[in-house]
């Protein structure tokens, strides 16, 4: 049980599925102490020889763990090991770490008496908030139901791990532009135009737009004006004059922008000079295949990348992929059909649809690849399009693109809305977190796609339902 100390500093208590989410998050809690239970070592123990994608995060929460606590009595662990000295900076942790033995609680203490795991865990946190008090014991899941059950059970403080959580709401998520009312002109005092070759540059004061920043979008509401914020100081931001209808005019393997965020997401796909493009939006708004037919562009027509690489994370690929017979391509293909049939709607007016498709797989070098087998590769002038990535943790996205080379685009696409993974919300997805990791690097662009496209049924349903 951990030692007595300042009434202000308060007892964290960490399920399993935090680790999992973030292997290092007992470090991330500062001055607070951090209780582990037992059961939740257990568990741990159980996933990390899985073949479950996660088993790797369980090793190296284990692994963290054990380089703290290893010259540790039984006494002290179960007291507490002070994390002070292992990180730097302000956030570095002061705080103990500590093992509970909840088994070893006495039966009458239970306030749960089935043997569940999620129970025993709640059971410790509500036994520390009887013998700890009056500091405040707070039991951390991102498991929905189990805070329930806790809130239920009397645990006063139970709440889900935010330290990765950068916005408190989905709306307040950057969108990648602005739009102006009005005409855009008329929000401007001085400008200093300037001309670089074919290319208009307008330098305007910082107060036209305060919260600018690098690759964001300038719109108003005449559809005449469209520009590009190319640098940001703290005095003066300096914008690309693109256009609205050559914006408009924008294409791509034979497809044209239907809406002014298709043509805004067209502008940065086809810009070598962009190294990340996340797009955003509902379904049916067309990201998957903007993707592709700007992908196709570059490789086929343009000679820019060598290959095309397609890859998608969902819950099911982990432990289903080694189910399905052929190779890795032939495995990946039912959790890829978004691909293929996005190809089909390109090459719909040829005479032979098949005969095209596998004629462009093969001259693109089209490589479908599971997001399991990515970690450890290194992948050189090449696009990979990284399909529905609001499923995967921050981590997980920070292994794809740590993956990428020189000379590779990466393409992220995904909608917010239709978040499969059983810890994720909205809010805590590893898409929202690179939206705004990565708003003010200048190699990336964000585009919020938000009319749906794909036919006035779907709109219909994704307005309504």
């Amino acid at each position: 049980m951990p030692e007595k100390k300042a009434l202000d500093t308060r007892i964290y208590v960490l399920d399993t599925n935090i680790l999992l989410h973030e292997p290092l998050a007992f470090l991330s809690f500062k001055e607070h102490d951090v209780v582990v239970p037992m059961t939740v070592l257990e568990e741990l123990d159980y996933i990390k020889d899985s073949k479950k994608d996660v088993a790797r995060d369980a090793r190296v929460s284990i692994r963290a763990m054990e380089d703290l606590l290893h010259d540790a009595t039984p006494e002290e662990l179960m007291a507490g090991v002070s994390m002070q000295g292992i990180g730097v900076g302000d956030n570095a942790p002061t705080g103990s770490l500590s093992i509970f033995v909840d088994h070893a609680l006495p039966a009458d203490q239970h306030v749960f008496t089935s043997d569940e795991n999620d129970n025993r865990i709640i059971n410790t946190a509500l036994h520390l908030q009887g013998q700890c008090s009056p500091r405040l014991v707070t039991l951390v899941t991102k498991d929905i139901n189990m805070r329930l059950k806790a809130k239920g059970a009397g645990l006063a403080h139970v709440e889900d791990y935010r330290t990765d959580q950068l916005v408190s709401d989905i709306k307040y998520l950057s969108k990648g532009f602005h739009r102006f009312n009005g005409d855009f002109w008329n929000e401007v005092t001085a400008v200093d135009s300037r001309s670089e070759g074919r290319d208009t540059i307008h330098t305007l004061a910082r107060e036209v737009l305060p919260e600018a920043y690098v690759n964001e979008y300038l719109l108003d509401d005449t559809e005449h004006f469209a520009g590009l914020v190319e640098s940001v100081s703290e005095t003066e931001i300096d914008v690309l004059d693109l256009g609205y209808e050559r914006l408009m005019g924008r294409r791509a393997w034979g497809i044209t922008p239907k809406n002014i965020g298709q043509a805004m997401a067209f502008h940065s796909l086809l810009d070598p000079h962009i190294d990340l493009v996340i797009l955003t939006g509902p379904a049916g708004s067309g990201k998957t295949l903007l993707a592709l037919a700007a992908a196709l562009e570059m490789v086929v027509e343009k000679n820019m990348y060598d290959k095309i690489i397609v890859t998608r994370s969902t819950p099911e690929i982990a432990e289903s992929i080694g189910f399905l017979p052929g190779t890795e391509e032939e495995k990946m293909a039912p959790w890829l059909a978004a691909i293929t049939d996005s190809l089909e709607v390109l090459h719909k007016n040829d005479e032979n649809v098949k005969g095209s498709m596998s004629y462009i797989m093969e001259k693109a070098n089209i490589q479908f690849k599971s997001v399991n087998f990515m970690r450890g590769r290194s992948i050189q002038n090449a696009i990979v399009i990284l399909d529905e990535s609001q499923n995967l943790t921050a981590s997980q996205l920070k292994t794809i693109i740590t993956r990428c080379g020189e000379g590779t685009k990466l393409i992220c696409s995904g909608n917010l809305a239709q978040i499969d993974s059983n810890y994720l919300s909205a809010v805590t997805s590893g898409l929202t977190y690179i939206v705004e990791k990565f708003k003010n690097f200048s190699g990336s662009a964000t585009i919020n796609l938000d009319g749906v496209v794909r036919s006035r049924l779907a709109e219909f349903a994704e307005e309504q339902l």
